[in-house]
């Protein structure tokens, strides 16, 4: 599962990356809880909750089907 997501977070990180964001994966659980750190940009910006939920949790749910949900870490 975690190569999957690692190949799904390329492709949304690209968007971010047009923005002077970016996202890296820290840990996939067996539960199917992904663990991600937002950079660049990302980091302060007050539209980070919604591109958490709204874009990469929204993407890689559909990419991944054993994933179950997308937290951010520091």
């Amino acid at each position: 599962m975690k190569e999957k997501v690692e190949t799904a977070l390329k492709k949304i990180g690209l968007s971010l990356q047009a923005d002077g964001g970016n996202v890296e994966l820290v840990d996939v659980s067996e539960d199917g809880t992904v663990k991600v750190r937002l950079t660049g940009a990302c980091v302060g910006c007050p539209m980070s909750s919604m591109t958490l939920k709204n874009g990469v949790e929204r993407i890689l749910m559909q990419e991944v089907s054993e994933v179950k949900k997308v937290v951010a870490v520091q």
